[in-house]
Formats: structure tokens, sequence, C-alpha cells
């Protein structure tokens, strides 16, 4: 059931609902533009859009636009774990090398008082920044690099530093992330077809596994559920996604996978209901999956974009009046038509 659409200045390749109270409303949209030539350049934009599917019978505009920066290329956005921090942190890992935050202020504007200011950035490689991941308690980030390395920099005090840098993977890292529940352990993907755990407390070169059998293409995303501390679920350009069982970490074992027509670029479980992912699907649009036990299931099939499908996203919360949690709401994006849509799941009484 769609809700509202709005197109962007340039190539949509990330949607991120703020987590943190008061703010469950706001999205975060950011592009990525290849300016080609004989000296090419890379450039990009964070908008933030005011989300309401609280009427959407009442031809409302349910989507509005906010505020926008223009930046360097970008290639994903995070917001900083809700309850760590005064006021929400946005950070960037862009095409420059650099990792970048910005911080959700207030400001004069009547309509939301919101406006996204530029905090500090920090160069962290000559390569380029693809990912990155928030550890829970909001004090540092892992970053997945395109020369195959993941670097975790600290955030202290309004400062980044580097604390640790080494070469986890051949070829380039599509995504790295913290295990929430063990936040000393980092778990890295890669286009060698690698999926990696890493233990921070050794030392950059204590690996805890490496499965390279399993995918059989690039490993473009990986995410633990909140709900369930031995459950993590990786996808890949195979156009699988798999979920894994953690019980045993130096072995982790893959209880499940379902083809979804389409390399799964990103996977997002869902806040408050267990064991529902939402998966961008490259190729094939986006789909909504329930995992239980060792079967998963393809609930919805969203086809309204026009182009690859690259971002996607739960509406968080339930503290803010616009949120309603027995309605969840999703964000998408698609690359090369610019294109943002907030839809609300048909079947979500199966929910």
């Amino acid at each position: 059931m769609d809700i509202a659409h709005y197109y962007l200045d340039g190539n949509a390749d990330a949607v991120e609902f703020c987590p943190h109270d008061s703010y469950h409303h706001v999205l975060a949209a950011s592009t990525y533009n290849l300016q080609e030539g004989d000296r090419p350049s890379r450039h990009g934009s964070i908008s933030l859009f005011s989300v309401d599917g609280s009427d959407i019978a009442g031809g409302d505009d349910h989507l509005d636009l906010v505020c926008s920066v223009e930046t360097s290329g970008i290639f994903d956005i995070k917001w900083s774990p809700p309850g760590q921090h005064s006021n929400p942190f946005l950070s960037q890992a862009d095409a420059d090398g650099y990792l970048r935050i910005h911080v959700l202020e207030s400001s004069c504007n009547e309509v939301e008082g919101i406006n996204l200011k530029h905090m500090i950035s920090e160069k962290i490689s000559d390569s380029m920044c693809l990912y990155l991941d928030w550890n829970p308690s909001g004090t540092s980030m892992t970053v997945g690099l395109s020369d195959g390395s993941v670097s975790i920099v600290s955030f202290l005090e309004s400062k980044l530093e580097i604390q640790e840098e080494w070469k986890a993977h051949d070829f380039e890292l599509w995504t790295t992330a913290f295990d929430i529940h063990q936040p000393n352990l980092v778990y890295t993907g890669s286009d060698d077809c690698k999926f990696s755990c890493w233990d921070l407390r050794d030392g950059p070169s204590s690996l805890v596994f490496q499965n390279s059998k399993a995918h059989k293409m690039g490993v473009c995303c990986i995410q633990k559920s909140s709900h369930d501390p031995n459950s993590l679920v990786t996808g890949s350009y195979d156009e699988t996604l798999r979920v894994w069982d953690l019980r045993t970490i130096s072995k982790p074992v893959n209880e499940t996978s379902i083809g979804l027509g389409g390399g799964v670029w990103r996977v997002k479980h869902h806040p408050y209901i267990p064991n529902l992912v939402l998966a961008a699907c490259m190729h094939n649009g986006f789909a909504i999956v329930s995992i239980k036990g060792n079967e998963a299931q393809v609930l919805e099939t969203y086809k309204k974009h026009d182009s690859l499908a690259y971002g996607a996203d739960w509406q968080k919360g339930e503290a803010n009046h616009r949120v309603d949690r027995t309605k969840p709401i999703v964000a998408t994006c698609s690359f090369y038509d610019k294109l943002v849509r907030v839809w609300r799941p048909e079947n979500e009484n199966n929910m």
C-alpha cells in the first residue's frame, strides 16, 4: 500500500529511519553520482524527510522534504544507536575515503524544527569507504573498504580516531557489522565470497572463523538479529538469503537458505516483530521474508521501483505519535531512477 514517493537529484542508494525517540518520523536518504571524464569525480547528498503514515486516506503529502545536504558520493549511511547521545548522529561512508558525522539538531524551521549539521570528518583510507556500522554503545564504528580492509574507528568526545585496521579480504569489503550481543566481535563479507568473524580483544589478526564455501558469489550484507542472540543473516550476489546459527561461534551453521531472485544487497530485521526480514534484491525489487526455525518464506514482494533495489528500512519505535507499531511502514529506494518510496505492507495482518 503506497503512501508517498519522492525523486532525488542523484542516484539513491540508502534509506535509514532514525531510531531515536521523538525522531522516529525522520527518514534519511543518500545518493551517489559518478561524474566521468578525464578527471572523474564522485558527489552525493543526504536528504532528510518527515514521514507520516497515520492518515493515508486523508490525501495529504506524507513524505515531506525537510532539508538536503550536498556532500561526497555516499555508499552507506547509519544513525547512531538510540540512548547513547543527546542528539542523533548520522554517519556516512563515502567514496573519497572519508568517514563523516552529521548531527540532527533543532532549527528555526517552523514545520519540523530539525536540521542536519556537519560535525566532523576524518580521512580513513585512500580506498573508498563502502559500508559502516555502529557498535551498540555508539562509541565506535566498523568501516569496510574497497581494498578489502576493515577499519575500527572510535568516536569519543566528538573526535574520530582509527583504532585499528587490517586486511580482512582479497577484494571489496561490501559489508561489516558489530555483533550487537557481543560487541567485541565484528563480521565482514566481501567480493571474495568469504564471510568472516574477528575478535577485537585479541588484535586485528584474530580470526574467529571464515566461511568460503556457502556463498557462491560476493557477500553483500550481514545483520545480527536483535531478537535472537544466536541468529544472523547474510545476503549475497548469488541471490540467496542465508540464516546462520551462531551457537558454535567458531563454526556457525547455515541453518536456512532462500532464493530471492536477485542479488541480496541489504537486509533489515524488523525492529519489534521477531523473525521478519526486509531485503533489497537488486534486480528483483524488495521482499519481506518470514524466518521460523529452519524454514523461510517470502510473505510479500514490492516491485514498484524500475531500477536497482538498493536501500530499505523499517520505521522504528512507538514513542512518537506518528508511529503505529501494529502497521509497519517501509522505506525503499532504487538507484538509477533516483526514487524513494514509502509504503505499508499489504499482508501486515500476517506479520
